[in-house]
């Protein structure tokens, strides 16, 4: 695993509830202006924690779980899936996802934009990926000090993730600064 990788053996870490106090769904759901949306994609998904909080909270019919971890998603065929058959895993790489144009209502990643080697061609491929009027969200870590977290080297700002989404093409860009730890970015493709 590279540094800017997340470690699958610390997939433990992903599923403590405090994530859910630190980033809270409804809050997602206020910045993303979204009552519902029936197809969601969530990029870098790890164990689905927030897969299965946006699920639930955007009332969707489906959501694809995309990692690049073989890891991640047995864990969560295995711990996910049966209780949740909305929750679709799927193997893909870090700027190309295995689904058809067009299909998601939200495009979203948690804690993940830092991971990222070629971040402008991930964007590009959420672009693919969203409906027209289809919003991206993007949560990551603040850049500074925090008790947990990444590396503060390899942390992204706010405003680098909104001119990467301007020059990927999205609008209506929107950085919202209201977590403690965390930054969020959203968007939608054009119509």
């Amino acid at each position: 695993m590279t540094e800017i990788k997340f470690d699958p053996k610390k997939l433990k870490k992903l599923n403590d509830p405090k994530r859910l106090e630190q980033i809270p769904p409804d809050g997602l759901q206020k910045a993303l202006n979204l009552d519902r949306a029936e197809v969601l994609v969530d990029l870098g998904a790890g164990t689905a924690f927030f897969s299965l909080a946006l699920l639930q909270q955007l009332k969707a019919k489906t959501v694809y779980a995309c990692d690049l971890s073989e890891v991640m998603l047995s864990w969560i065929r295995e711990n996910v899936c049966p209780d949740h058959p909305a929750v679709v895993p799927v193997l893909s790489g870090e700027s190309s996802v295995p689904l058809e144009d067009g299909i998601a209502d939200l495009v979203f990643m948690i804690a993940l934009h830092h991971e990222l080697e070629h971040p402008m061609d991930s964007l590009s491929e959420a672009m693919r990926l969203l409906k027209p009027k289809g919003k991206i969200l993007i949560v990551d870590w603040l850049k500074g000090r925090t008790a947990q977290g990444p590396p503060e080297k390899i942390r992204c700002t706010p405003e680098q993730v909104s001119e990467q989404l301007v020059q990927t093409g999205f609008s209506g860009i929107r950085i919202h600064e209201n977590l403690p730890e965390h930054f969020m970015v959203t968007g939608h493709r054009p119509a």
